[in-house]
């Protein structure tokens, strides 16, 4: 089995592919916070944030409390993220595609970007 951590950084792994396998034609490239990702094809958007070395994967509108994927099937909606500019999509559901923006959603969003919307 391959123990090397598949995500862009050296920091601590969060997240590691249990069998190993995955050929170089499987392999997307995502951002998640600008920051570019590899994961393989088939992978949930909260894999590739996990990838990317997050200890928090959210953070909550009131109180500005962590949360991390809790059930991986659409229940718990603790793994809401922003994908390609639409926010609070749930990314344990959505798979990973070439080129995909992911933004992880922390907190209250500014003032300002909220009445530039009003």
């Amino acid at each position: 089995m391959n123990d090397r951590p598949l995500h862009a950084t050296p920091q601590r792994v969060w997240f590691r592919r249990a069998d190993g396998t995955g050929t170089a034609a499987s392999w997307l490239t995502v951002t998640v916070d600008g920051v570019p990702v590899r994961v393989r094809e088939g992978d949930s958007v909260a894999a590739a944030v996990l990838l990317a070395g997050n200890k928090v994967y959210r953070r909550t509108l009131v109180g500005n409390r962590p949360r991390n994927p809790f059930c991986w099937m659409g229940v718990c909606f603790d793994c809401l993220v922003e994908i390609d500019g639409v926010a609070n999509r749930q990314g344990c559901l959505v798979a990973a595609r070439e080129g995909m923006r992911i933004c992880r959603q922390t907190g209250l969003p500014e003032l300002e970007a909220m009445q530039e919307n009003d």
